[in-house]
C-alpha cells in the first residue's frame, strides 16, 4: 500500500509551448499540500489535469498506488477528487440542500422528497460543524458560508481529495479563521487537501507540505516546516526580483502644490469628515481594518458614491463630482477590488478590454475607425507591462490573474490620469505579478502621477508607499511618513487604534 492517496508522475502538457516538463507531485492522506508558483508556472494545468479538466500529454496518475485513467471531471470524481474554485459554483437561487444535492436529487413517489433531502444535508453539515439551515437559500450567504457549503457538497459526494483554489481571496477574517478550523478538522477525519493561495502567511500556517513550480517543472518539494517565506519567494521567483518588497526611499517633489486636496468629504453617517491631501508623484496608501472606509473614500471620489458634503480640488480647483464620467473629466482613473466582476469583461478580448474607457475616441458609429492605432496601443501595453499572452486578441478570462490585473491597470494609464487609485490591486495574483505590479506603481508616481493605494497586506504598503493614512471606523486616526515606521508591527498596532 502506498504512503501516497495521490501521485502525479511525470506529467507533460503542452499548448504550442510546454507548460509542464514532466512534473512530480505526491499528496499524503490528511495532509494539505500547498501549492504555489508564479504565473505561467503550470500549477493551474496541474489541477485542471488532476480534477480531469485537462487531459495530459504524458506521465501516470496513481490513487492509492494504483494508476487510474483521468480525462474527464466524472473520473476525478469517481476517484474521490473534487475542486472548489475561486469563484463559487453554487447555484444563487437554490437551497443550501438543493445546491448538496444536485444532479442527484432523492425522490419519492416522483416527487422532490425535500423533508429527506434537508435532513440528510443537515447531518453533512452538522458533522463538518457548518452552522446553516439546509433551507437557506444560497444567495442570502455571506461568501464565507458559501464556501463553507461548497466544501460541504464536496465531501457529502464522498471526496477525499480536496483542491482549495484561493480560498480565502474573499474572505473576512473571521470567515477565514472557520475555514482553518474546517480544514483542520477534515484533516482528522483523513480528507486530503491541496490549498492554492498567493497569501504566504496562510500557507505558512495551514500546510504540512510545499510545492513550488517554476516555468513548468518543481523548483522545491519538502515540508512546510523547513522552508519561510523569503526561501519560498527565492524559489518562486529565481532572479532576484523578490527584493521589490523591499521599501526604497522615493523623492518626490513634497514641497509642491497640492495634486489633490480634500477636506471634510462627507460620504455617509460613518464617513463623513475626511480630509488629506496628495503631491504630484507621491504614493498615498491607506491603511485600516475591513470596514474602516478606506474602499469608500476611491469609489467616492471616481463618482460611485454620491458625496454629501466637502470640498474636492484639483492643482487647486474646486471640482464637482457626480458621476464617473465627472471624475475621469477630473483627471482620476480606479482598479476596483474586483477585477473580474468590476475591472474587466471577461467575454471581450484583452484588446476590447484595453480600449474601453477609450472607444469614444476610437470609434465612430459603433465602429472602430482607427484599427491600426488601437492595435498599436495595446501592443505597446503588452510589451511595457508584461502581459503574457498569445496576442492581443486572445478572450481575457484565459489570461492569468496577474496578466488581467496588468489590463485593468493598462486601460486607465491608456487615459493618461493625473491620480491613479488601487483597491487591493494584487489581490489572487503570485508573488512575481505582485512584485511587477509594485514596481508599475513606482513607476507611475515616477512620472509625476499622484497614487491613492489601498491593500489589506501591509507588507506591500509598507514596500511602496510615501506615506500611510490610518483609518479606524470612518475616521482618520493619523497619517504617517514611511520613513517613521520602522516596523510591520507598528504599522498593525496603528490601525488598532481608534484614536
Amino acid at each position: 500500500m502506498s504512503e501516497f492517496v495521490l501521485e502525479m508522475k511525470g506529467i507533460e502538457k503542452a499548448f504550442a509551448v510546454p507548460v509542464l516538463k514532466g512534473v512530480d507531485f505526491s499528496l499524503k492522506a490528511g495532509e494539505v499540500h500547498a501549492l504555489v508558483g508564479g504565473n505561467g508556472a503550470g500549477k493551474s494545468t496541474l489541477m485542471k489535469i488532476m480534477t480531469g479538466v485537462y487531459s495530459k500529454d504524458a506521465g501516470d496518475i496513481f490513487i492509492n498506488g494504483k494508476i487510474v485513467p483521468i480525462h474527464s471531471i466524472h473520473d476525478a470524481g469517481r476517484n474521490g477528487i473534487a475542486m472548489i474554485f475561486q469563484e463559487l459554483s453554487l447555484i444563487q437561487t437554490m437551497t443550501v440542500a438543493e445546491n448538496i444535492f444536485l444532479g442527484e436529487e432523492v425522490t419519492k413517489n416522483g416527487l422532490r422528497d425535500t423533508r429527506y433531502m434537508n435532513n440528510r444535508a443537515k447531518e453533512v453539515l452538522d458533522n463538518l460543524g457548518i452552522d446553516v439551515d439546509p433551507g437557506t437559500v444560497v444567495s442570502s450567504l455571506s461568501v464565507g458560508m458559501s464556501q463553507m457549503v461548497e466544501i460541504a457538497k464536496a465531501v457529502s459526494k464522498n471526496a477525499k481529495i480536496l483542491v482549495l483554489d484561493e480560498p480565502t481571496a474573499s474572505l473576512s477574517t473571521s470567515e477565514t479563521e472557520h475555514l482553518f478550523q474546517l480544514i483542520s478538522d477534515l484533516k482528522q477525519k483523513g480528507v486530503s487537501m491541496v490549498y492554492i493561495s498567493h497569501r504566504m502567511n496562510e500557507i505558512l500556517r495551514i500546510a504540512d507540505s510545499i510545492t513550488i513550480l517554476r516555468d513548468g517543472i518543481i523548483a522545491h518539494t519538502g515540508a512546510v516546516k523547513d522552508i519561510n517565506l523569503d526561501k519560498i519567494i527565492m524559489h518562486m521567483l529565481g532572479d532576484g526580483r523578490g527584493n521589490r518588497f523591499h521599501w526604497v526611499e522615493r523623492t518626490y517633489p513634497s514641497d509642491a502644490p497640492d495634486l489633490l486636496t480634500v477636506e471634510h468629504l462627507n460620504i455617509n453617517h460613518k464617513l463623513s469628515d475626511i480630509s488629506f491631501s496628495l503631491k504630484p508623484g507621491e504614493i498615498l496608501g491607506f491603511a485600516g481594518l475591513m470596514g474602516s472606509g478606506r474602499t469608500e473614500i476611491l469609489e467616492t471620489l471616481f463618482g460611485i458614491r454620491k458625496i454629501r458634503g466637502g470640498t474636492i480640488r484639483m492643482k487647486g480647483s474646486p471640482v464637482t463630482i457626480r458621476n464617473t464620467r465627472d471624475s475621469i473629466k477630473a483627471g482620476f482613473a480606479l482598479i476596483p477590488e474586483d477585477r473580474r466582476k468590476q475591472g474587466l469583461v471577461l467575454i471581450h478580448s484583452l484588446k476590447e478590454n484595453a480600449i474601453l474607457p477609450k472607444v469614444t475616441k476610437l470609434c465612430k458609429g459603433g465602429v472602430l475607425v482607427d484599427e491600426k492605432a488601437a492595435n498599436e496601443m495595446v501592443e505597446n501595453n503588452v510589451r511595457d507591462l508584461g502581459v503574457v499572452t498569445d496576442g492581443i486578441h486572445k478572450r481575457i478570462n484565459l489570461l492569468s490573474g496577474g496578466n488581467q490585473q496588468k489590463i485593468v491597470v493598462a486601460k486607465w494609464l491608456n487615459m493618461q490620469p493625473d491620480i491613479i487609485m488601487l483597491d487591493e490591486p494584487t489581490a489572487g495574483v503570485d508573488i512575481g505579478a505582485k512584485a511587477e505590479i509594485i514596481e508599475l506603481i513606482r513607476g507611475v508616481a515616477d512620472e509625476g502621477k499622484g497614487v491613492l493605494f489601498v491593500s489589506s497586506e501591509l507588507t506591500e504598503l509598507m514596500a511602496v508607499c510615501d506615506r500611510i493614512i490610518v483609518l479606524y471606523d470612518g475616521r482618520i486616526t493619523g497619517s504617517l511618513s514611511r520613513k517613521d515606521i520602522k516596523t510591520e508591527e507598528e504599522l498593525q498596532y496603528a490601525i488598532q487604534q481608534e484614536k
